[in-house]
């Protein structure tokens, strides 16, 4: 591969792993474009609960919505904005009931098949780090550098819960962990895109790493690999 080509890197690995810090990181360093899948999923059950709390999953209902989708992901001095369809959902993604709703949204197949569009798209010219749950299993199987990054669920826990607790949720420790657990076994087991490491993917275990260390190990690994990545 040409050291000077950039490439597709994905990160995929379950909740709470640090995949959203360390992909945002990592593109920093190298120059990428940063896309968070799991927020264009969060995005889709904002949608659909704000049209149908009743019945969010309806296959006609997500059908319509992927269907109207205009999803992009521009970046001012707050960090990266999700806006949809002209409405910024930034902060309304990260609400608490999103997260269960976002893993069923996930596992439609309509919805599924319109993102992963949209992450082609963007990723088509290279110079992109994709992080979530299926891009170097789906969506980016040619990806040049794979990474599935994981750790301990008891530390998954904490962090997603630090997480919460600085943006004023009110959630414990113990619902955010029961939360997490609950969302690995659907993620796992569903059907469509199941979680799991590419078979050529480099796992890489943050349980005892902080998130500019896990940069710094991939960072290393991709140079091992003969890629420079910018």
């Amino acid at each position: 591969m040409a050291g000077n080509r950039k490439i597709v890197i994905t990160i995929d690995g379950p909740a709470g792993a640090g995949k959203s810090t360390v992909g945002r990181l990592l593109a920093e360093r190298l120059g990428y474009l940063y896309m968070d899948t799991g927020a264009m999923y969060r995005a889709v059950a904002v949608l659909a609960r704000d049209r149908s709390r009743e019945n969010p999953l309806d296959d006609a209902l997500l059908t319509e919505i992927c269907g109207g989708l205009d999803l992009h992901m521009p970046s001012d001095n707050r960090g990266m904005r999700l806006v949809v369809n002209g409405d910024d959902l930034t902060e309304k993604i990260r609400e608490p009931e999103i997260s269960a709703l976002a893993s069923a949204v996930s596992a439609k197949a309509v919805v599924r098949r319109r993102l992963a569009e949209i992450q082609r798209q963007l990723g088509a010219a290279g110079g992109i780090v994709a992080e979530g749950r299926d891009m170097g299993t789906v969506v980016f199987p040619q990806a040049e550098v794979k990474f599935f990054l994981d750790a301990r669920p008891e530390v998954r826990g904490e962090r997603r819960h630090r997480e919460l607790a600085a943006k004023g949720e009110k959630a414990t420790l113990v619902e955010v962990s029961e939360q997490l657990i609950a969302r690995d076994r659907n993620d796992q087991v569903r059907e469509l895109a199941p979680l799991k490491p590419a078979a050529d993917a480099i796992l890489v275990d943050s349980t005892d790493l902080g998130a500019k260390e896990v940069v710094e190990l991939m960072v290393r690994l991709i140079g091992e690999r003969g890629v420079e990545g910018s």
